[in-house]
């Protein structure tokens, strides 16, 4: 297989940037229910020692933290009354607060975390809501991305961009200041639904979804988007892995905009894995997705409720040396005239990652027409350095006419384009054998 007859490298790269932050709840002020005795006694020391201060001494100190952090954040003085108010059960009796005192006590509870100075890798990449102004052949896509920073937490933060008609990608400038949601609902337990909202003013770039339940404490890992059409409504959704350092599950976003989300946890014994990928509609009637319930074969499982997902049956084990060691899905399959085109990893000698491809029948995807025998894409020596060594990985593709746009990841530190002729890569792959991709 020639990589250059289908397979066109971008250049450029997409690199973590240390001077984009966000605040965040700092210790002693987690949230109330995680607060030890000890943490407790802290903070209503810390709310002691700010109420011993005089009006002035409040109001000039108050004045120096926002001039000092001014540029970098939007509506600090309302997080910080947000930030008080969370910890107010916390606080034993004390007199009631000014309106300073309130704002200065939250912004002892606050601190700055930059969620992509270690890394932004795994993306994925779907079509923009809104195509006005998008130049004659080309398409607006949304990309989302795993940022991660300090303890390595991972979040969700997106980019957009454009690829053109000659298949070339432009990706617009990021948004200096970086925003969290508001939760609009409040879940009772760990297994509801979470609803999170941004500020409509706010732009695409600036948007970080940060870990909010006690499931997602340690990152939100590898969303996995697609654009699902039923009945004519189109929605956004995106698998990805819910991580509090010691288990992970599968949760489910879904969006209709890029800025109300929904984040649901899924239920039943296939989501207690990682890598699940959405189909981008239904199968006879049925919900699809690709899943590893055995961290090594991929399988496809059936469901009526997009959120329960059990069983399944295998579809794909590793077969050829680059996908010895195991094999999983990168992202949710694209529909082609020929059937769907399912991007996948494996990992071979070393632990080394490549990305192949498969093709799968369009009326009964158990049926596997075609794989590649070799990798699409594999570490090239200028991509072998980083946090992990010799991994290309990539959450998701998207098809734009002839092409097949595929951003990816290097050595889980940076990211890159590339463009694949989608004729090219089809002659290329090698048939398996009872079937032709004709079938």
């Amino acid at each position: 297989m020639s990589h250059s007859t289908f397979l066109n490298r971008q250049a450029f790269h997409l690199r973590p940037d240390p001077s984009r932050v966000i605040v965040r709840p700092f210790k002693p002020a987690t949230e109330p229910r995680d607060l030890m005795p000890t943490d407790k006694s802290r903070a209503n020391h810390i709310v002691a020692r700010v109420q011993g201060l005089d009006e002035h001494e409040t109001g000039a100190l108050l004045s120096d933290t926002l001039e000092n952090f001014d540029g970098r954040h939007r509506n600090l003085l309302r997080t910080f009354e947000m930030r008080a108010d969370a910890m107010e059960e916390v606080f034993a009796g004390h007199p009631a607060f000014s309106r300073k005192q309130r704002q200065l006590i939250g912004a002892y509870f606050m601190s700055e975390y930059t969620f992509e100075a270690a890394a932004l890798f795994n993306p994925s990449i779907v079509p923009h809501p809104d195509q006005i102004g998008t130049a004659p052949g080309g398409l607006r896509f949304v990309l989302s991305l795993r940022a991660v920073g300090e303890g390595h937490i991972s979040s969700l933060t997106f980019r957009s961009g454009e690829i053109l008609a000659d298949g070339s990608v432009a990706i617009d400038p990021p948004a200096r200041l970086a925003s969290m949601p508001e939760a609009s609902s409040s879940p009772s337990t760990d297994d509801e639904a979470l609803d999170l909202a941004f500020n409509a003013k706010s732009q695409l770039s600036e948007r970080v979804i940060f870990p909010v339940t006690p499931a997602q404490s340690n990152g939100i890992e590898d969303a996995r988007f697609t654009l699902f059409e039923d009945d004519g409504k189109k929605t956004y959704y995106a698998t990805y892995t819910a991580y509090n350092g010691l288990a992970i599950r599968s949760e489910l976003l879904e969006t209709a905009d890029f800025e109300n989300f929904r984040l649901t946890p899924l239920r039943g014994s296939a989501s207690r894995n990682k890598g699940m990928a959405l189909f981008p509609r239904k199968i006879g009637g049925k919900y699809a997705m690709v899943a590893r319930q055995d961290n090594e074969n991929l399988y496809l499982i059936y469901s009526d409720d997009l959120y329960t997902w059990d069983g399944g049956s295998i579809l794909m084990a590793p077969e050829y040396p680059w996908e010895f060691v195991q094999i999983g899905n990168c992202g949710s399959p694209i529909e082609l005239d020929q059937g769907w085109l399912l991007l996948t990893h494996g990992v071979g000698p070393v632990r080394r990652y490549s990305i192949g491809a498969t093709l799968l029948d369009k009326h009964d995807p158990s049926k596997v027409l075609a794989r590649s025998v070799t990798p699409l894409i594999r570490p090239e020596p200028h991509e072998r350095e980083g946090y992990v060594p010799n991994v290309v990985y990539t959450c998701g593709a998207m098809r734009h006419g002839d092409i097949i746009v595929l951003p990816y990841a290097i050595s889980d530190s940076y990211s890159n384009f590339a463009t694949i002729s989608i004729n090219a890569l089809l002659e290329a792959m090698t048939p398996v054998s009872g079937t032709s991709q004709s079938t």
